[in-house]
């Protein structure tokens, strides 16, 4: 790999970690425990449109891994994991069928999916078949986030081609 490229995906990384502490620091908008907006995800989204799929798993690994360890909440990372795997895949399978103009309805997707994997972790370490009632919230909640990061995404592509050049 490049160094200019390596360079790249170090700032991507670092730029999404940051925002993920951040977000830690506000306080929880949503009476659903576990809901927030995912905001570190609008540098996944952008990643999985101008990156290769291997480039764009490791600014998600790395990003999972310390924001685990910076966040001091390293058992939630078998439910980020599973989701952040799931999302990261149907996204990068959604981006040879959705354009890079609707990357906001990848993003979509990609939260439902990333809420999915969630909650297959969930029922798979806590067998408790009760926790299927909280489903619907978690795709909502996802879908609305989901939303939101993807539309941030679609605002910064313009932005970033002009630092670019």
């Amino acid at each position: 790999m490049k160094p200019k490229r390596l360079a790249e995906l170090a700032v991507l990384t670092a730029v999404s970690l940051i925002i993920f502490i951040i977000e830690l620091q506000i306080p929880n908008p949503f009476p659903i425990p576990g809901v927030k907006l995912g905001l570190a995800n609008i540098i996944t989204v952008y990643a999985v449109y101008h990156y290769k799929a291997y480039e764009t798993a490791m600014i998600v690994t790395v990003r999972l891994i310390l924001g685990s360890v910076f966040g001091g909440n390293v058992s939630a990372l078998i439910y980020s994991t599973a989701g952040s795997a799931l999302c990261l895949i149907g996204m990068l399978l959604l981006r040879r069928v959705i354009d890079e103009r609707h990357i906001w309805l990848s993003s979509v997707f990609g939260a439902v999916l990333h809420n999915t994997g969630q909650m297959a972790a969930a029922l798979l370490v806590t067998q408790t078949l009760g926790l299927i009632a909280y489903y619907p919230f978690l795709l909502v909640s996802g879908c609305l986030a989901g939303l939101f990061t993807g539309l941030c995404a679609q605002l910064l592509i313009p932005r970033i081609r002009k630092i670019k050049k």
